[in-house]
Protein backbone atom coordinates (compact mmCIF):
# COMPACT_ATOMS: atom_id res chain seq x y z
CA UNK A 1 0.00 0.00 0.00
CA UNK A 2 2.82 2.16 0.88
CA UNK A 3 4.49 1.45 -2.60
CA UNK A 4 1.23 2.26 -4.42
CA UNK A 5 1.13 5.59 -2.61
CA UNK A 6 4.61 6.41 -3.73
CA UNK A 7 3.95 5.62 -7.19
CA UNK A 8 1.00 7.83 -7.02
CA UNK A 9 2.68 10.83 -5.82
CA UNK A 10 4.92 10.43 -8.26
CA UNK A 11 3.13 10.20 -11.56
CA UNK A 12 1.42 13.29 -10.12
CA UNK A 13 4.89 15.31 -10.08
CA UNK A 14 6.43 13.30 -13.76
CA UNK A 15 3.32 14.88 -15.24
CA UNK A 16 2.44 17.94 -13.57
CA UNK A 17 6.58 18.14 -14.69
CA UNK A 18 6.02 17.31 -18.26
CA UNK A 19 3.26 20.03 -18.51
CA UNK A 20 5.83 22.72 -17.16
CA UNK A 21 7.99 21.93 -19.29
CA UNK A 22 5.37 21.78 -22.36
CA UNK A 23 4.56 25.29 -20.96
CA UNK A 24 8.50 26.61 -21.36
CA UNK A 25 8.39 25.24 -24.59
CA UNK A 26 5.52 27.23 -25.80
CA UNK A 27 6.42 30.40 -24.13
CA UNK A 28 4.36 30.35 -21.48
CA UNK A 29 1.49 29.85 -23.37
CA UNK A 30 -0.78 27.25 -21.52
CA UNK A 31 -2.74 28.37 -18.49
CA UNK A 32 -1.28 28.02 -15.04
CA UNK A 33 -3.48 26.00 -13.70
CA UNK A 34 -2.98 23.00 -15.83
CA UNK A 35 -0.22 21.20 -14.18
CA UNK A 36 -1.70 20.90 -11.01
CA UNK A 37 -4.97 19.70 -12.71
CA UNK A 38 -2.72 17.18 -14.87
CA UNK A 39 -0.83 16.18 -11.88
CA UNK A 40 -4.44 15.34 -10.10
CA UNK A 41 -5.97 13.68 -13.23
CA UNK A 42 -2.52 11.42 -13.71
CA UNK A 43 -2.85 10.40 -9.68
CA UNK A 44 -6.42 9.38 -10.07
CA UNK A 45 -5.16 7.27 -12.99
CA UNK A 46 -2.67 5.61 -11.72
CA UNK A 47 -4.97 4.82 -8.51
CA UNK A 48 -7.92 3.55 -10.70
CA UNK A 49 -4.94 1.36 -12.70
CA UNK A 50 -3.49 0.27 -9.77
CA UNK A 51 -6.89 -0.91 -8.74
CA UNK A 52 -8.38 -2.86 -11.46
CA UNK A 53 -4.57 -4.63 -11.63
CA UNK A 54 -4.47 -5.47 -8.45
CA UNK A 55 -6.52 -9.24 -9.62
CA UNK A 56 -5.04 -9.95 -12.03
CA UNK A 57 -1.51 -9.49 -10.32
CA UNK A 58 -2.12 -11.34 -6.84
CA UNK A 59 -3.93 -14.02 -9.10
CA UNK A 60 -0.96 -14.38 -11.45
CA UNK A 61 1.75 -14.24 -8.11
CA UNK A 62 -0.27 -17.85 -6.37
CA UNK A 63 1.58 -20.20 -5.78
CA UNK A 64 1.12 -23.65 -8.01
CA UNK A 65 -2.09 -25.43 -6.98
CA UNK A 66 -4.18 -22.68 -5.77
CA UNK A 67 -6.66 -22.72 -8.06
CA UNK A 68 -9.17 -19.56 -8.24
CA UNK A 69 -12.50 -20.57 -7.54
CA UNK A 70 -14.44 -16.92 -7.42
CA UNK A 71 -14.40 -13.64 -7.96
CA UNK A 72 -16.12 -11.26 -6.53
CA UNK A 73 -16.99 -8.32 -8.63
CA UNK A 74 -18.56 -4.60 -7.25
CA UNK A 75 -20.13 -1.67 -8.69
CA UNK A 76 -20.03 1.17 -5.82
CA UNK A 77 -21.33 5.30 -6.70
CA UNK A 78 -18.51 6.73 -5.56
CA UNK A 79 -16.59 5.05 -8.14
CA UNK A 80 -18.87 5.34 -10.98
CA UNK A 81 -16.20 3.71 -13.66
CA UNK A 82 -16.96 0.61 -12.29
CA UNK A 83 -20.73 0.58 -14.07
CA UNK A 84 -18.68 0.54 -17.08
CA UNK A 85 -16.21 -2.01 -15.96
CA UNK A 86 -16.80 -3.95 -12.69
CA UNK A 87 -13.83 -3.89 -10.19
CA UNK A 88 -12.51 -7.43 -8.84
CA UNK A 89 -12.02 -6.70 -5.14
CA UNK A 90 -12.16 -10.41 -3.45
CA UNK A 91 -11.53 -13.81 -4.82
CA UNK A 92 -11.68 -17.14 -3.84
CA UNK A 93 -9.33 -19.48 -4.05
CA UNK A 94 -8.83 -23.32 -3.41
CA UNK A 95 -5.09 -25.42 -2.70
CA UNK A 96 -5.93 -28.35 -5.02
CA UNK A 97 -2.56 -29.43 -3.90
CA UNK A 98 -3.11 -30.01 -0.65
CA UNK A 99 -6.84 -31.53 -1.16
CA UNK A 100 -6.93 -34.94 0.25
CA UNK A 101 -9.53 -37.76 0.50
CA UNK A 102 -9.96 -40.85 1.93
CA UNK A 103 -9.54 -44.07 -0.03
CA UNK A 104 -13.17 -45.10 2.22
CA UNK A 105 -15.02 -41.99 1.20
CA UNK A 106 -13.58 -40.77 -2.35
CA UNK A 107 -16.62 -38.66 -2.58
CA UNK A 108 -15.24 -36.73 0.07
CA UNK A 109 -12.71 -33.61 -0.22
CA UNK A 110 -10.71 -31.92 2.82
CA UNK A 111 -9.37 -28.60 1.61
CA UNK A 112 -7.82 -25.68 2.42
CA UNK A 113 -9.42 -22.22 0.75
CA UNK A 114 -8.20 -18.94 0.82
CA UNK A 115 -9.99 -15.59 0.97
CA UNK A 116 -8.23 -12.22 -0.70
CA UNK A 117 -9.22 -8.91 -0.34
CA UNK A 118 -7.90 -6.10 -2.26
CA UNK A 119 -7.69 -4.00 1.75
CA UNK A 120 -7.76 -7.04 3.66
CA UNK A 121 -5.61 -9.42 4.86
CA UNK A 122 -5.65 -13.07 3.82
CA UNK A 123 -8.11 -15.26 5.66
CA UNK A 124 -7.50 -19.51 5.52
CA UNK A 125 -10.72 -22.15 6.09
CA UNK A 126 -10.66 -25.97 6.06
CA UNK A 127 -13.65 -26.96 4.21
CA UNK A 128 -15.30 -30.24 3.36
CA UNK A 129 -17.27 -31.35 0.40
CA UNK A 130 -19.54 -34.58 -0.48
CA UNK A 131 -19.12 -34.49 -4.18
CA UNK A 132 -21.98 -37.77 -3.90
CA UNK A 133 -24.56 -35.04 -2.12
CA UNK A 134 -23.47 -32.01 -3.14
CA UNK A 135 -22.76 -30.15 0.10
CA UNK A 136 -20.01 -28.41 2.07
CA UNK A 137 -19.02 -28.18 5.44
CA UNK A 138 -16.43 -25.92 7.76
CA UNK A 139 -13.90 -28.58 9.62
CA UNK A 140 -14.49 -26.84 12.65
CA UNK A 141 -13.02 -28.23 16.42
CA UNK A 142 -15.28 -30.16 17.06
CA UNK A 143 -15.60 -31.75 13.59
CA UNK A 144 -14.36 -35.55 13.95
CA UNK A 145 -12.80 -38.14 11.60
CA UNK A 146 -13.23 -41.89 12.05
CA UNK A 147 -10.77 -44.63 10.52
CA UNK A 148 -12.86 -45.63 8.24
CA UNK A 149 -13.82 -41.57 7.16
CA UNK A 150 -16.99 -40.72 8.88
CA UNK A 151 -17.54 -37.77 9.43
CA UNK A 152 -19.77 -36.20 12.54
CA UNK A 153 -20.06 -33.06 13.89
CA UNK A 154 -19.88 -31.07 10.59
CA UNK A 155 -22.80 -28.64 9.94
CA UNK A 156 -23.34 -29.52 6.70
CA UNK A 157 -25.24 -27.11 3.98
CA UNK A 158 -26.43 -27.71 0.19
CA UNK A 159 -25.14 -25.00 -1.50
CA UNK A 160 -26.73 -24.11 -4.95
CA UNK A 161 -25.19 -26.03 -8.03
CA UNK A 162 -23.66 -23.38 -9.46
CA UNK A 163 -21.47 -24.02 -5.76
CA UNK A 164 -17.50 -22.62 -6.96
CA UNK A 165 -16.12 -24.41 -4.09
CA UNK A 166 -18.23 -27.42 -5.14
CA UNK A 167 -17.39 -26.85 -8.72
CA UNK A 168 -13.92 -26.52 -8.17
CA UNK A 169 -13.38 -29.50 -5.99
CA UNK A 170 -15.58 -31.90 -7.53
CA UNK A 171 -14.96 -31.17 -11.24
CA UNK A 172 -18.13 -29.35 -11.97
Amino acid sequence: MFLELIAVIFAGIAVAGVVMLLNSATGSRLPRWLAPVAAGLAMIGVTIASEYSWYSRTAANLPEGLVVAEVVESRKLYRPWTYVVPLRERFVAVDMATARRHPKQPHRHLAEVFFFGRWAPISQLSIMVDCADWRRAVVETDTRFAQDGAVSGANWISPPAQDPLLTTLCGG
